[in-house]
């Protein structure tokens, strides 16, 4: 992975080299916290260690036997996103789908839309208590029963050691993966968690982990010598100086779901007192025509994170006399694709608006565990750099009451602000 932060220099939110010089030597500092975190195996720094704890001989004999048309993978937030986010970009030959929502037209449509005959379900929940991911995996056991489909021969479990789906696994003998201790869902994608659904699609999980730990191996006390704490320290400095939001852009159709796994990954850990920044989620080149008017001549808040591969396979423009667009005939899509993203890089710093750019080799395992490790990593370094509790959630564990109590799971006061809703309504 490389990261280009020479155009967050100089801009609308005043960060200079000088800065960042000043700023590294924090950076050694969270370094040696993090290297200690891992050494310990503590909660949260465990999920840096990744590339060295995980088994993928394990998840291999877990899919052994399988040979499925579709997967339907039943999780939510980060039981889903790192599996759909490596299956998107690297998956083949296998229909992948994620019921990470509980839209009940949606789960519907894609329950009657797969022949459940063969499709493998994967439902993915440390504690096995998720609300969303036990009802939309009841709704598919039903259908499965109902079509004549042994559910016990096509399931698969995720589960942390104790709780239902463990007790349900162990009583009808199904494949269990363990979720690893001291990992954080968000920062699963590495783990049991987000490379089931990679083997079941074909992906290569030595090539992912090679990829991440060569990524491991590059984290120094200096951002000025590892990728990932060069863009951890880079989005922590413009966000004190006002870079609220972090637009993300991959340029490849294949790294959308990355987008979608950073939001998350960003969002989540990063947004506690009152600080982090809003992820923001586009795609190059389609959102350059409906987003980028506002990054360029918008507030001065934001940073754009402008990602892409180096190479990839390519499709060649046919000639054409139709005017003005001669000088298509002869390209290629990948050369117009390059264009953009060299333009909106460019249109972005004229501006004075900060971008950074992240590359790796290609679209492939070994570029995806780079990716996947690297931000993963410049997100607890920005955790440490502006002093938040990266590893935890507290909102999002006061929502889950709140619906909880909503739902008669127990009793929740968060539930009683529901009911104290002010309301304006206009009709």
């Amino acid at each position: 992975m490389n990261v280009d932060i020479g155009n967050a220099l100089g801009g609308d939110l005043g960060l200079e080299r000088g800065d960042l010089d000043t700023l590294d030597e924090r950076v050694a500092d969270a370094h040696e916290r993090i290297e200690r975190g891992r050494a310990r195996s503590e909660h949260g720094y465990a999920a840096l260690n990744l590339p060295d704890t995980c088994d993928p001989d394990a998840i291999r004999r877990a899919a052994d036997g399988f040979d499925p048309e579709h997967l339907l993978t039943v999780g939510i937030g980060g039981s889903a996103l790192g599996a759909a986010t490596l299956t998107g970009a690297l998956g083949a030959g296998v229909d992948c789908r994620y019921l990470d929502n509980v839209d009940p037209v949606w789960v519907r449509a894609i329950v009657d839309e797969v022949d459940l005959s063969s499709t493998v379900v994967n439902v993915v929940s440390r504690s096995g208590t998720t609300a969303e991911t036990l009802s939309n995996f009841l709704v598919v056991r039903e259908a499965m029963e109902a079509a004549g489909v042994d559910w016990t021969e096509r399931t698969v479990v995720t589960t942390g050691t104790e709780g239902n789906l463990r007790s349900m696994a162990a009583r009808h003998d199904l494949p269990a993966l363990d979720v690893p201790d001291g990992v954080p869902g968000r920062f699963s994608a590495l783990s049991t968690v987000g490379l089931f659904a990679a083997e079941v699609a074909g992906v290569d999980l030595d090539a992912v982990l090679a990829g991440a730990a060569d990524e491991a191996d590059r984290l120094a006390g200096s951002l000025f010598e590892s990728p990932a704490y060069a863009y951890g320290a880079t989005t922590y400095a413009l966000a004190e100086r006002g870079a609220a939001t972090n637009a993300v852009m991959p340029y490849a159709e294949s790294l959308e779901r990355f987008a979608e796994w950073f939001a998350q990954l960003w969002a989540e850990s990063l947004g506690k007192d009152g600080r982090g920044q809003t992820p923001a989620r586009a795609l190059g080149a389609t959102d350059q025509h409906s987003q980028l008017q506002l990054y360029r001549a918008g507030p001065a808040d934001k940073l754009v994170t402008l990602v892409r591969p180096r190479e990839s396979n390519d499709v060649g423009i046919p000639e054409t006399d139709l005017e003005g667009l001669s000088y298509l005939g002869g390209s290629s899509l990948g050369e117009l694709l390059d264009a953009e993203f060299r333009a909106t890089e460019a249109s972005l710093a004229a501006a004075g608006r900060e971008n950074v750019r992240i590359e790796i080799d290609r679209v492939d395992e070994r570029g995806l565990g780079e990716l996947l490790y690297g931000m993963e990593a410049a997100c607890v370094l920005y955790g440490e750099l502006a002093e938040v509790s990266t590893f935890t959630q507290p909102a999002v564990e006061w929502g889950k009451n709140a619906a909880r109590g909503l739902l008669g799971g127990g009793e929740f006061s968060e539930a009683d602000a529901v009911t104290e809703k002010r309301r304006l309504e206009v009709e």
